[in-house]
């Protein structure tokens, strides 16, 4: 029996937090990793020789409240002049365990994504831009590091993958009283909302646990997206025409940005439920690890608490993870930097960013 409850922990530790689908929220534009990264199951070292994984996992936020680095700019929501996204990604993957140490996992997220604003049409009327469809798609391999049926009480997992840009980066939509005479424009829509960001990526990961006891451990994750791509080429004019600043600086393009995930916390397994609480980094880095950082991007990160719950049986399992920001900065980009030195004046942009993020799925193991 308790190795039966030590190994239920184990799965409940490992699968529910190896890693996360909510990459962060709003105008910082952390798109998700895949539904496989939030859900309660996942390729684990308890899993039957040859068996299959199925996981679909609904995210959704709301993000309104504006940051120019980590200070709030309280008026713009006073003033009604706040940028709104609402944004809901429906994963879908698939895992195939070939042994208890090997496996692969493919991701496919559909995105309905809706933003609203005055600046953009024109500063007297708020109007919505709208895209939608198949996001970028993610195929991963993950191997244990120690033998799982010798290593009861810890074990470190890594994963290699690549993110495909099967997602649309240059969604248009028509923006109003921006023309002449207040006539509408049609243009790419933000970048915070693209479904796609252009780039192939190479993805990075390494998951761990330990248990201290049958039914108690802490989880430990480690995620990171390398986009060498510099920018896509897509304008951020909104259909209309770049300045000689935002061409000097590179702004007047959409930029290929890398992510980064660190999740660390605690968990308590029951006999059908799992709790646990920790802390969450996401972040938009200033500067891309390969390549260059040209192009318009809105870098920052948020430092959350994340609480989250598992029903599991024995073969299903549903689970729902809610992340809260405790600190929100954005930070200044490549683009702000030069615009600065460029005309000797202080640039930094702001970004919008949500309270939480709802997660909330179902896996069935066949």
């Amino acid at each position: 029996m308790k190795k039966t409850l030590k190994a239920i922990f184990t799965v409940a530790i490992i699968l529910a937090f190896a890693k996360s689908n909510t990459f962060a929220q709003g105008c910082v534009a952390i798109r998700s990793t895949g539904g496989l990264c939030t859900m309660s199951e996942h390729p684990d070292s308890l899993a039957p020789q040859g068996s299959w994984l199925f996981n679909t996992n609904s995210r959704y936020f709301r993000s309104y409240k504006h940051f120019v680095g980590k200070d709030e700019q309280k008026q713009r929501i006073e003033q009604k002049t706040n940028v709104i996204n609402h944004a809901f990604t429906q994963d879908f993957s698939l895992t195939r365990n070939f042994n208890n140490r090997w496996s692969a996992a493919i991701d496919l997220p559909l995105i309905i994504n809706n933003r609203s604003s005055l600046y953009e049409h024109g500063g007297s009327d708020r109007r919505s831009t709208q895209a939608a469809g198949i996001g970028d798609i993610r195929l991963t391999g993950y191997a244990w590091l120690l033998n799982p049926q010798k290593s009861h009480n810890g074990n470190i997992q890594v994963g290699l993958g690549i993110k495909l840009p099967t997602g649309k980066d240059d969604v248009m939509d028509d923006f109003y009283n921006v023309g002449p005479n207040g006539a509408s424009r049609r243009g790419p829509v933000d970048q915070s909302i693209q479904p796609g960001d252009g780039g192939f990526g190479i993805t990075t990961e390494i998951n761990a646990y330990y248990n201290f006891t049958h039914n108690f451990g802490m989880y430990g994750t480690f995620f990171y997206l390398f986009n060498p791509r510099d920018v896509n080429g897509v304008s951020t004019t909104r259909g209309g025409t770049a300045s000689a600043t935002s061409i000097a600086v590179t702004s007047n393009v959409m930029s290929v940005p890398d992510q980064e995930l660190v999740r660390l916390g605690f968990g308590l397994g029951t006999k059908h439920l799992d709790f646990s609480g920790g802390v969450r980094y996401e972040c938009l880095p200033v500067r891309d690890v390969f390549g260059k950082s040209d192009g318009f991007r809105r870098p920052g990160y948020i430092l959350s608490a994340e609480p989250g719950v598992t029903y599991r049986l024995k073969r299903f399992s549903v689970y729902a993870f809610v992340p809260v920001a405790l600190m929100r900065d954005r930070t200044r980009s490549v683009a702000d930097i030069r615009t600065t030195e460029l005309t000797g004046k202080y640039a930094h942009g702001d970004a919008a960013f949500a309270d939480y993020v709802i997660n909330a799925g179902l896996s069935f193991r066949f």
